[in-house]
Formats: C-alpha cells, structure tokens, sequence
C-alpha cells in the first residue's frame, strides 16, 4: 500500500526569528524604476541584497544610497543572456550563502505600432522582459528547492491583461510572464517555493518616461484614480508576496497595483 505525502506547509520567508522578512533578495533590473523601489524598502528591513542589472553606474549609485544595515553586492547582467544569468545566480548563491526570495524586475519598453514594427524590436522584447524571467527562474529555482523553499515575484503589467496600443510587443511579454507565473506556480508550490506576479498600472518610472506624451496622456484619462502610480507605492506588494505570514497563501496570483485599470 502507498501513502500519500504529506501536505507540504511553506515555509517561513526569514530567516530571521522576529521578522517577516527573508534574509536574501535577489533583485534583476535593480538601478532604477520599480527595482530600486523594490531592493530600498527591502533594505530599510535589514534584508541582504544581491542587486543586478546592466546599468553598472546606476546600481552603483543605489547601492550607496542604501542604508548600511545589510550585506549587498552588485552584479552586471543581461537578464536575455543565459550564460550571465546562471553566473549571477551562482554568484549571488555563494555570496550570501544562499538566496530566499528573486524579483524579476528587469524590463524594456518601447512605443511603436505593429505595422511598423521591426522584427528585432518584437525580438527584444520578448528576450528582455520574458526570456529574461525564465532564465532567472531556470537558474535559481534549483537553489530554492535545495534550500526548502523560497518566494519568486515576478513584474508584469496591466498591458499583459487588456493589452495597449503601439505596446503589442511589450503586451504579449507580460501577458506570457503572467501565463508563465500561473504554471511555475503549480510546479514549484509542492517544492515549498511560491510564485506570484505584480502588474503595476502606468507608473512613473523611466521605463514609462520613453513612452509619448500622447499615450501617457490618453491613459491617464482611462485611469479611475485619474493618475500614474510611482515606484514606492508598488515595492510594498512585492514586500507582502515575500513576507510570512503575509504571503504565505499566495500560489499563481497576479495582484494588480494598477490606479484602477484592471479591476478583477
């Protein structure tokens, strides 16, 4: 006779007895935007930070306004080339003697109508801001299962549930992160290691500084809360998804800090 195993119970996201917080967070696409926001409120917890994105210059300049709390080290990386981010991950690994929680957070974006659009455009896109989510998760998700655990948080966009003019490129990226988000979800949930996605509305980010003044103005007329939203009012979403007990039921989601764009 077989017996089933045991329900697996998450575990904790710290590794610290008296906080919520895990002890590690690696953060792609950290020098600025969203990411910055993400690894400064990570910080002010004391949380150790392995922050990574190509921008060399600009992690450099985030990291020193950092507070000095926790450990942090910086890491050049294209999230599109798989050979780099199997060597980050390792990096980050062996640095911080292991890794809790990854943000995917790294993303391009550009404006241009699909008539008019250049393949190497669409093949950008999808490397950047989907091919690069996969490679993080391919390459980390071994050490968290390893460890017993671990919280993935992946950065979409309400564009990935309803979709933007000029933006099909970048629109089927985040609907693919969410569709890939859902299904990593189930297979990594009975390993301890819990996936969620955050699709931010507009935000006012430099991403979104690129795009024309015609289409933020438009959207901002679209939205019920009648603006943009900015990096730090998303950075404590990713903080809920990484916390216990906060986080500790989320499987699959997709939460939605978005002005009122979605509304599910």
């Amino acid at each position: 006779m077989t017996t089933a195993p045991p329900t697996p119970t998450p575990p904790p996201a710290s590794s610290h007895a008296s906080s919520p917080f895990p002890r590690t967070v690696l953060i792609t696409g950290a020098a600025s935007g969203i990411g910055a926001a993400v690894a400064e409120a990570f910080a002010r917890q004391g949380v150790g930070l392995a922050l990574a994105d190509r921008d060399t210059r600009r992690l450099e300049a985030l990291r020193d306004r950092l507070p000095r709390t926790a450990a942090v080290t910086l890491h050049t990386l294209d999230v599109a080339d798989a050979d780099q981010v199997r060597a980050v991950v390792d990096d980050a690994v062996r640095r911080h003697e292991g890794v809790d929680v990854l943000v995917n957070s790294a993303g391009i974006l550009t404006e241009v109508p699909l008539v008019e659009m250049d393949p190497a455009v669409w093949d950008e896109t999808i490397a950047v801001d989907l091919r690069g989510v996969f490679l993080s998760c391919r390459y980390l998700l071994p050490h968290m299962i390893a460890r017993g655990g671990g919280r993935i948080v992946n950065i979409a966009s309400q564009l990935g549930q309803k979709g933007g003019e000029g933006l099909t490129h970048y629109s089927a990226a985040k609907a693919g992160v969410i569709g890939f988000t859902k299904a990593l979800a189930r297979e990594a949930a009975p390993h301890n290691v819990l996936v969620n996605a955050v699709a931010p509305g507009p935000v006012e980010t430099p991403l979104v500084d690129g795009l024309s003044p015609e289409w933020k103005r438009a959207k901002q007329a679209e939205l019920p809360l009648g603006r943009f939203g900015r990096p730090e009012e998303i950075a404590p979403t990713v903080l809920l998804l990484a916390s216990d007990p906060g986080g500790n039921l989320y499987v699959g989601q997709t939460l939605g800090p978005n002005s009122g764009d979605v509304m599910a």
